[in-house]
């Protein structure tokens, strides 16, 4: 009887089961790491108007990098005066040179890609725009060139059109190694410091708002058959701890403990203390990501400088100068594709003050050379053949 049942059971048919192919490679047991979406909006929103280490990092190299004096000049000649110059210090209406130039190093930040438009066909164009890197898209035509901008904007599309001879879109991006499109922006590059230091805050304050531990409690040990203070007992304790031991002029004062009352002191656990220290070294790996010195924004940790004018001077000489030299010689050879003039702009570090010790030291070094000539000199600093008004 039992063979039969035996046999029955191995003649049905076994009933279906569905089940994701993927099934069985779900692993079981912790949660994992949730991280931040990746994409412009979002970092844009943790890394920049929700953490203020991503936004002070990001508002102190534009700002910075927008007020760095610039200089025109071409092989012959620096101009004091010059349609380029006229354009660059009014690009347009709502804005003026220090404006549009920290908007486009915040893209560029943010992003790691900045868009300007020209407007007007002239040799120089009319207006200047800076267009919001997240609703722009590159078009790439056969040969992998951009053949075309799409800017698009609540389901609206307009095309700016690539010519052979002129674009209406400059494009500037950061270097990115596994995209020959688009930039690369720090933002990603300290996407996961950021989650931490946002991680940590919140910890914090959820600490604040749920966990707040007290300085300590008061345990009752009853005699046998009494588990609860009576009411009037509670009431009186009550009076006792607000009246003769709240405040600063009750610190320290001792507290008489009478009837199976016991004093139980609380506080942190040292992996609660712990988060602060997560959150510094987040920090410091945001600056690091950006280019800035941990000491100019205040985060404690290594000293890697020996003061702050010697972190300052590091700061521009490493990532203020090279970032406005890459951004305008950009402009520049876009700008020259209007006139046919090809021109040079370029911040000027002789006025950078912070760079006023080391530019001395070059000039004195470069002037007190007798085998160089005057245009050899010229051309060691950076300086065109002769200025504007010279003769010759």
């Amino acid at each position: 009887m039992f063979e039969f049942l035996k046999r029955a059971q191995s003649d049905e048919t076994p009933p279906e089961v569905k089940a994701s192919a993927t099934g069985k490679v779900v692993a079981l047991g912790s949660g994992r790491v949730a991280w931040s979406p990746r994409d412009t909006v979002s970092l844009t929103r943790t890394g920049f108007t929700g953490n203020p280490v991503g936004f002070r990092a990001v508002k102190m190299i534009a700002e910075a990098a927008a007020a760095l004096p610039l200089v025109l000049q071409d092989a012959e000649r620096r101009y004091d005066s010059h349609p380029v110059l006229d354009l660059i210090s009014r690009p347009n209406a709502a804005q003026g040179r220090a404006e549009l130039m920290e908007a486009v190093y915040g893209q560029l930040l943010l992003n790691g890609n900045a868009y300007l438009e020209a407007v007007g066909e002239g040799p120089v164009p009319d207006e200047v725009h800076v267009l919001r890197s997240d609703r722009m898209s590159l078009v790439p035509g056969p040969d992998g060139w951009p053949m075309a901008y799409d800017y698009s904007v609540a389901g609206r599309t307009h095309r700016f059109t690539v010519t052979e001879v002129l674009s209406p879109i400059c494009h500037i991006k950061s270097f990115h190694p596994l995209d020959d499109h688009y930039g690369l922006s720090p933002l990603q590059a300290a996407a996961n410091a950021l989650d931490v230091h946002n991680a940590a805050s919140r910890w914090s304050k959820a600490l604040l708002d749920n966990a707040a531990r007290p300085s300590g409690a008061i345990v009752y040990r009853g005699a046998e058959g009494q588990s609860a203070l009576s009411q009037d007992q509670y009431d009186r304790l009550l009076s006792e701890m607000e009246t003769q031991h709240q405040g600063a002029r009750n610190a320290g004062r001792p507290m008489l403990l009478e009837g199976g009352l016991d004093w139980k002191p609380m506080g942190f656990s040292p992996s609660d203390m712990e988060f602060q220290k997560t959150k510094e070294a987040a920090a410091r790996e945001i600056c690091i990501a950006f280019g800035i010195p941990p000491m100019l924004l205040g985060i404690p940790g290594d000293a890697t400088y020996a003061n702050y004018q010697e972190a300052n001077r590091a700061f521009y000489r490493l990532t203020v100068l090279p970032l406005a030299t890459r951004v305008t010689s950009v402009i520049a050879d876009w700008l020259s594709d209007f006139s046919g003039e090809r021109i040079e702009l370029r911040p000027d570090p002789d006025q950078i003050p912070a760079l006023a010790a080391e530019r001395e030291a070059q000039w004195r070094r470069i002037g007190e050379a007798s085998f160089l000539t005057d245009g050899e000199k010229r051309a060691l600093l950076g300086l065109p053949a002769r200025e504007v008004g010279d003769e010759g």
